[in-house]
Formats: structure tokens, C-alpha cells, sequence
């Protein structure tokens, strides 16, 4: 496997380059976790001794050379991105919260990373419908 030998952000990407010379990236999409953090943030990591992973202490976050693999790019006309372009004032941690799930899977599905099952989106919907029906209620 190759190893890590440098890594770097430019605009919304993050960029790797193996001790073998060849460069690799992903959307930030890709990381809502890095997505959200400071310049700052995201520039204190550390690579593993291996040279297979990344680690960032301060959002507790880590990142294998494999996830460079992947070739899924943000699909900006997804379903669940336009709620939440709809309603923009939702908080997107409270929503995962209340859905039971982990933010960073529900950012990925808002991001078009990941596509999220039939189920799981009429539960978003279902999620949405009901946060609605409270606020008219109150």
C-alpha cells in the first residue's frame, strides 16, 4: 500500500501526496467534519508512523489513505441538500440528533456524498414534517 508523505487543503479540496509522488483528492464534502473546522483545525494533524493514516486530536477525527480512493464527487442536485437549502436555519447536529443518527452521516447525504436509502430519506422527510408541524402548533 502507498504511504502518506504530505497533505494539504486548497479551496473546498484536501490534497495527499504518497511517498511514491502521486497525488491524490477529495472534496472537504467528502469530511463535513473538516468541512467545518478553522484553517487552523484542519492543519494541526498528524500522520500516523505507518504513513496509512491521518489524525486530528482537536476534532477527534481520523482518515485512512483509502478514503483517497474514492471517486464519488458532491451531487449538488440531491434531494436532501434542497430541504435543508429550503429551511437553511435548521441545525444539522439537532436534526441527526433527533433522527438518531451520526452527523456526519446526515451532512454526507446533504452534501451528495452519500444517497441516502428510500427509508432513510422519507425518515429525514418524516423528521422535517414533524419539527413543522411543532413549530405551527407553539
Amino acid at each position: 500500500m502507498e504511504k502518506i508523505k504530505n497533505l494539504w487543503f486548497d479551496g473546498n479540496r484536501i490534497y495527499m501526496r504518497t511517498k511514491e509522488g502521486r497525488v491524490m483528492s477529495r472534496p472537504l464534502e467528502a469530511y463535513p467534519e473538516l468541512m467545518e473546522a478553522t484553517t487552523e483545525q484542519r492543519n494541526d494533524f498528524s500522520i500516523d508512523e505507518d504513513g496509512e493514516a491521518i489524525r486530528w486530536e482537536q476534532l477527534d477525527a481520523d482518515m485512512h489513505i483509502s478514503s483517497f480512493y474514492e471517486t464519488a464527487e458532491p451531487d449538488t442536485q440531491n434531494e436532501v441538500m434542497a430541504l435543508f437549502k429550503r429551511f437553511p436555519w435548521l441545525n444539522v447536529s439537532e436534526v441527526a440528533r433527533y433522527m438518531g443518527i451520526n452527523k456526519c452521516l446526515l451532512a454526507r447525504y446533504i452534501y451528495g456524498i452519500s444517497k441516502p436509502s428510500d427509508t432513510r430519506l422519507k425518515q429525514i422527510k418524516d423528521v422535517l414534517h414533524t419539527f413543522g408541524m411543532e413549530l405551527q402548533s407553539a
